[in-house]
């Protein structure tokens, strides 16, 4: 068997180059932004919207993952057709989030990104997407997604014939 190897170049992580796949949640001066709280407190105003779908209903959670070590290979893709995701790290440190666009899968247009700690993703609705890959201890992610009926969540095995793999 022949084997056929991708490498994936961790890009940055910018509102525009994600835009395809979802929401970056950070503070930005691009946000709608404005004091609250007496002046104490600055809010930066939905950065994201949370999609449940018809009969959802929106749930939080905490992931906490196990570090990796780059170079990593992709063995799974997956995707939630029936609502968005959204991962907010409250650990500091950065992460990887590896991507693909919505319909069926397509290896050749998988991406990744390096997250900054200060930076949260939401899915949209559909987007392919890999679990989360923390760089350096064990990362603790905010999780909001969708709870309720039906099939929210569709796994694909990478072939063994594709080695795709993450390194700087």
């Amino acid at each position: 068997m022949v084997k056929e190897k991708r490498t994936l170049k961790l890009k940055s992580l910018t509102a525009e180059a994600f835009a395809p796949y979802g929401d970056v949640i950070e503070v930005s001066s691009e946000a709608d932004s404005f004091p609250i709280n007496y002046g104490q407190t600055t809010r930066y105003n939905a950065l994201s919207r949370v999609d449940t779908g018809e009969d959802g209903t929106p749930i939080i959670s905490i992931f906490r993952t196990k570090p990796v070590d780059l170079p990593i290979r992709i063995n799974v893709m997956e995707r939630h057709p029936l609502a968005s995701q959204t991962f907010m790290p409250m650990s500091c440190n950065a992460y990887i989030v590896v991507v693909a666009p919505k319909g069926d899968l397509d290896f050749t247009k998988l991406e990744a990104f390096i997250v900054r700690p200060s930076q949260g993703v939401t899915y949209h609705k559909g987007v392919w997407h890999h679990y989360n890959l923390v760089l350096a201890g064990n990362g603790d992610f905010l999780v909001i997604d969708r709870q309720g009926g039906g099939n929210n969540c569709d796994e694909v095995d990478i072939p063994e014939n594709l080695d795709i793999v993450v390194e700087k």
